[in-house]
């Protein structure tokens, strides 16, 4: 469940506060007061089994004694009557309540709640909260001391503190917001049910997020993967210094921190992760007056020449350019402003600038073809006052081209005038700071944001990975399980690892001592030996490892030491046995890690960086979450320190990237098919220009049986049939893949005008990147979107089924290559994609067709599907087909 019955939280008519008072200082009063103080419009009820007389408020002794159902709740009673009161309002038809009432941590408690509301599906927000502000609606319905303004942000907050420091903050700086919502413990409405339903608010154009845990982590990815798409999600996450990985077996695991697995599991869904509450403030201030937009070239305006030095110097951090001014920008500056002037970006207007020179350096500015953004510094001098410029300013903003508007950000340092001024640039929607390094940081949050949607909508990826021998792979699982062992053996490792494409050192085990001469014979020499011992996974710490020995009798001699020294040292550790591989020693080999480890929220992560021995110390290290495509996994080597070393210097060549590339896919293929892997390792994994090799690697699984725990839904291949058509024709058809963008505009370029236009009900004429998009790169706990290929391999047809966030309702869309109409493929796909939505739980399956399309239509009603005629209007037919 999502955002069903949620609607009555953003736009009710009626409210009840159950526990409301009249009593000072009591939590019923404070949240009846802010309710009638707030001005809301709709009905307010206190229900209190004693009377309360306040103006505005209708008192009922009992729930059962309200007229009918409000469509809010607020419940500030004691802990204990939570949940009789939840059943009541549920029975009488209540779709949502906030759960103010404290003393509900107990996780019973917490259920009996949820059982209460469950069969009346009743959503709660809470318990233990602050309470929910809409200032559009004009509804505080809180104990927060003050009510925010109306504006377009929403901020969503696990910490009831942190709402009313936002509050207070906000008011400073004028800032209004669409929504405020403390969530509290979450035993219901999460995290991710409010990102879908403040995505879908138009009222809404950017979500902040206070987030200190996340309950159900693939809904919250899914929710915020399709919000980040069409508006900036904002989040500061709390517990950055938790310690990490303290028992993990594995170097991988004993990297992945909690905080940096949630930094990468935000960037995976486009989210913009700040550090502190000043930035998310400043954050704010920028995304909710602007929205992010192409171009990253930024222009400065100031009387400072010191100042905007300092901003330029500043600019590279955020991914942001220096914008270079057209020739034309600077001769049209030249006879305007001091032959002091810098001629160029930033463009120093002198320290005795008057309001006019910054106009006209606005101006020019905003019109350079070059510039994608501007920022404008004012330092404080005697020559004018900082009103006088922001006004001029202002004005000069006002001139610009409105069909191409470009964001700017004002910084005014020093305090004189403060309020003033940020009173005239909040008055035109100009975020303002007092210092250059927030403004310019500010201006990186816009290029944050657009780098976020652009990764989610970027050019399709494909996926460089060898063919695997599941089989092989499930067989070493299955043996190690039934020896009642969790950890596998080396020699199993590298044969898990070969069935999946990734190249490994051949190695041998001798079980004792004795059997290394007739191990070695079967190797070359130069050998390495390792001792394997239970207790000893990283076989380096006490000196396991030894290289370079050049023949049989220097191993056997090794082996010896080996056991002397372990009995000596560690006596209650056992040893069993020695495995013997080839030295590698590639020239320009370079040591790296990369590994699968798995976290308590996200699941499986998948790490790659430096390796060695000091992996723990260097921790230059990049997380990801499968599924990868070769883009996720070039990002995640790009954004490691080593990377500069892979790309080669001076005499030593540069490494082969698509060989570690593949690796990288290979183990997110590993880890999806084999949900039962908790941790592996291979480090190192060394790199040369010819390719890679597995040197030593360790993997361990759980004796439990369990679904995949991936955050991320990979595409559904289970769902790939062979069909035949009533007329005989076969098809092939699977899920849609990212890299399937060319087939799918190829086939678009063969459908016809009308079909287009019965397709997307507008008169398109060709479909673009920005709808490919969106029809390749799904995300498949939302959306489906079948291909069907010929014989030959070509795609003559697609069905698009995108579900509602509560997964309750879908709606189907198909197209067909025109010369393969009138031949079953539509109806063959109708019954493959409802199958799906029977098998996914989709209760209806709609389609919105023209009146026109009639044979859309009549195909149908032959498979069920019946015309809704109260959502259907004179050019447009709705109908529906009941699964469930």
């Amino acid at each position: 469940m999502t955002i069903r019955n949620l609607e009555g939280l953003l736009h009710p008519r009626s409210v009840a506060v159950i526990g409301g008072s009249q009593k000072p200082g009591s939590l019923g009063e404070m949240v009846l007061s802010n309710i009638v103080d707030g001005g809301f419009p709709g009905t307010i009820f206190a229900v209190n089994p004693r009377t309360v007389e306040k103006e505005g408020v209708s008192w009922v002794p009992s729930i059962g004694e309200l007229p009918g159902a409000p469509d809010l709740a607020v419940i500030v009673t004691p802990a204990a009557t939570v949940a009789s009161i939840v059943a009541e309002l549920g029975a009488l038809g209540t779709k949502v309540a906030v759960v103010i009432s404290a003393g509900l941590h107990d996780a019973a408690a917490k259920q009996a709640i949820l059982d209460a509301a469950k069969p009346h599906l009743l959503r709660i927000v809470g318990p233990n909260c602050l309470g929910a502000l809409l200032p559009h609606a004009r509804l505080n319905a809180s104990f927060a001391p003050r009510r925010p303004e109306p504006g377009r942000l929403a901020f969503v907050s696990q910490s009831g503190a942190l709402v009313t420091a936002m509050l207070d903050w906000a008011a400073g700086k004028n800032v209004g917001f669409s929504g405020v919502v403390s969530v509290g413990d979450m035993a219901d409405v999460d995290l991710g049910d409010l990102i879908d339903l403040f995505a879908a608010d138009a009222k809404t154009d950017a979500i902040l997020l206070y987030i200190e845990g996340i309950t159900n982590p693939a809904k919250f990815m899914s929710a915020a993967r399709a919000a980040s798409r069409i508006k900036p999600v904002i989040a500061i996450k709390a517990g950055r210094s938790e310690a990490a990985g303290k028992a993990a077996m594995s170097h991988t695991g004993a990297l992945t921190g909690s905080y940096d697995v949630h930094a990468a599991a935000f960037r995976r869904a486009g989210i913009i992760l700040v550090d502190s509450l000043t930035e998310l403030f400043d954050a704010a201030q920028v995304l909710g007056r602007h929205r992010p937009r192409s171009g990253d070239r930024l222009a400065i305006v100031t009387n400072g020449g010191g100042a905007g030095v300092l901003a330029a110097d500043a600019l590279p951090a955020t991914g942001g350019v220096l914008a270079t001014l057209a020739p034309e920008t600077i001769a049209a500056l030249d006879p305007q402003l001091p032959a002091a002037w810098s001629r160029a970006n930033p463009i120093d207007v002198v320290g005795d600038a008057r309001p006019e020179r910054f106009a006209v350096a606005t101006r020019a500015a905003l019109s350079d073809p070059g510039v994608d953004a501007l920022l404008v510094m004012h330092c404080p001098t005697a020559a004018a006052t900082g009103t006088a410029i922001a006004k001029a300013v202002i004005e000069a903003i006002g001139t610009a081209d409105p069909h191409a508007p470009k964001p700017v950000i004002a910084c005014w340092m020093g305090t004189h005038n403060a309020d003033a001024v940020r009173a005239q640039f909040d008055a035109v929607g100009i975020p303002l700071f007092d210092n250059l390094d927030d403004a310019v940081r500010g201006y990186g949050y816009l290029l944050e944001a657009r780098r976020g949607q652009d990764a989610l909508m970027r050019a399709p990826a494909g996926v460089t990975v060898a063919e695997a021998d599941r089989a092989r792979a499930r067989a070493i699982f299955t043996g190690a399980l039934a020896d009642g062992r969790t950890i596998l053996t080396g020699s199993e490792v590298r044969s898990i690892l070969t069935a999946y494409g990734v190249p490994v050192v051949e190695g041998r085990l001798a079980r004792t001592v004795e059997a290394i001469p007739a191990v070695c014979a079967k190797l070359s020499p130069p050998y390495v030996l390792k001792l394997i011992s239970p207790q000893f996974p990283h076989k380096s710490d006490i000196g396991g490892v030894v290289l370079n020995l050049s023949s049989e009798a220097e191993v056997v001699s090794a082996a010896r030491a080996l056991v002397r020294r372990v009995s000596h040292d560690h006596p209650e550790a056992s040893i069993t046995g020695f495995q013997i591989e080839p030295m590698i020693a590639p020239v320009h080999g370079r040591e790296l890690l990369v590994g699968i480890a798995e976290d308590p929220v996200f699941g499986p992560v998948i790490a790659f960086g430096a390796g060695g021995k000091s992996v723990e110390l260097v921790r230059d290290r990049a997380l990801g979450f499968p599924p990868l495509d070769d883009a996720l996994a070039a990002d995640m080597i790009d954004s490691t320190r080593i990377a500069r070393l892979l790309d080669g210097y001076r005499d030593v060549p540069a490494a082969n990237r698509p060989a570690i590339v593949a690796v990288l896919n290979a183990l997110s293929a590993l880890v999806l098919d084999f949900p039962e892997l908790v941790e592996l390792d291979i480090n190192p994994l060394v790199v040369d220009e010819k390719g890679v090799i597995g040197v030593d690697a360790r993997a361990r699984i759980t004796a439990t049986a369990r679904e995949s725990r991936a955050v991320i839904r990979p595409v559904p291949m289970e769902w790939a049939r062979d069909l035949e058509t009533r007329s005989g024709l076969k098809l092939h058809i699977r899920p849609v893949r990212p890299d399937d963008e060319a087939a799918l505009a190829e086939l678009f370029r063969h459908v016809t005008a009308e079909d287009l236009r019965f397709r997307f009900l507008t008169g398109l004429r060709e479909v673009g990147r920005d709808r490919l998009a969106a029809m390749t790169q799904i995300d498949y706990r939302r959306m489906m979107n079948f291909l069907a290929f010929d014989a030959e391999g070509t795609l003559i047809a697609t069905a698009m089924l995108a579900t509602d966030p509560d997964r309750v309702r879908a709606e189907l869309a198909i197209s067909v290559h025109a010369d393969f109409k009138n031949r079953g493929v539509s109806w063959t796909l109708v019954q493959h994609a409802l199958d799906y939505a029977r098998a996914e739980g989709i209760e209806t399956v709609e389609s919105v067709e023209s009146s026109e399309n009639h044979a859309a239509l009549k195909l149908e009603r032959e498979a069920g599907f019946v015309a809704v005629s109260e959502e259907s209007s004179g050019t447009e037919v709705v109908v529906r087909r009941q699964l469930t």
